[in-house]
């Protein structure tokens, strides 16, 4: 298969970004391995020592949305995991407090459920969170 010298071009220039921590302005999901997923699983760590599954895990714009599950040395979970949001700040990936976005009493899941009325509330409470990096309903 042939791609134009253009083409290339932007290939190279993308992975050349994604790669660099720097944010980029179209919504995916880091490649395994990465510089960029690294970076943000190593943000959620913090000083522990934890391997993350990986359930759900989008980026757009310098914002992360993952679901994960902490796990042990034999692929065990050993915590519940959850859903996280991540903000790029000054080149360096932030885990955000979700306790506070307001509660709906409509809505008792919260962030476990990511519903329409809990990403309205969470982009009030953090501003600049694009709405496609979250799960659709029912996936």
């Amino acid at each position: 298969m042939k791609i134009s010298w253009i083409a290339a071009a932007m290939l190279i220039l993308t992975l050349g970004v994604v790669g660099s921590g720097q944010p980029v302005d179209a919504v995916h999901t880091p490649a395994k391995g990465s510089a960029e997923r690294k970076a943000i699983l190593d943000a959620l760590c913090g000083d522990q020592q934890v391997v993350y599954k990986v359930l759900f895990f989008k980026v757009h714009n310098g914002w992360a949305w993952l679901d994960v599950t902490p796990l042990d040395s034999k692929g065990n979970a050993i915590a519940e995991g959850g859903p996280n949001l991540l903000h790029l700040e000054n080149g360096v990936w932030k885990v955000l407090d979700l306790t506070k976005v307001p509660e709906d009493p409509k809505d008792p899941l919260g962030p476990e459920n990511a519903s329409p009325g809990f990403i309205r509330n969470l982009k009030k409470t953090f501003p600049g969170v694009p709405g496609d990096i979250f799960p659709r309903p029912g996936h």
